[in-house]
């Protein structure tokens, strides 16, 4: 199995998942993150995939999703369709890392998770 590993190279979380998955020789393809943002479609795909809420994709944490002041426009009623939009706009609103499989999406790096998802 081979899983797309989408990241931001300068992250520091990102480095540790990377580092994870390379010491439990799981084979991923990467994508940084802002030079290949993720679309639209391929959000929504994951979202879904993922069975978690949407908000769970942004970077609450980033400078971007504070400075336009994404909280309130979801709080506001934004729909799917927007946020997604608003997503695929900056890979820096995304939470990183993301790991893609064939039937789940793993979003941020919490090892518990990883280990049960990735390992045998």
């Amino acid at each position: 199995m081979t899983v797309l590993f989408v990241e931001y190279p300068k992250c520091s979380t990102c480095k540790k998942a990377k580092a994870w998955l390379d010491e439990h020789g799981i084979a991923y393809e990467d994508r940084h993150i802002v030079e290949q943002n993720p679309s639209a479609e391929e959000l929504a795909l994951w979202q879904k995939r993922s069975g978690l809420p949407l908000r769970r994709f942004f970077n609450t944490s980033g400078q971007k999703y504070r400075a336009l002041g994404v909280k309130a426009l979801l709080d506001a009623g934004m729909s799917d369709e927007e946020a997604f939009e608003l997503l695929a706009s900056d890979g820096m609103l995304v939470k990183r890392p993301l790991v893609v499989g064939d039937t789940f999406v793993l979003v941020g790096f919490r090892e518990k998770e990883w280990e049960a998802q990735l390992l045998p």
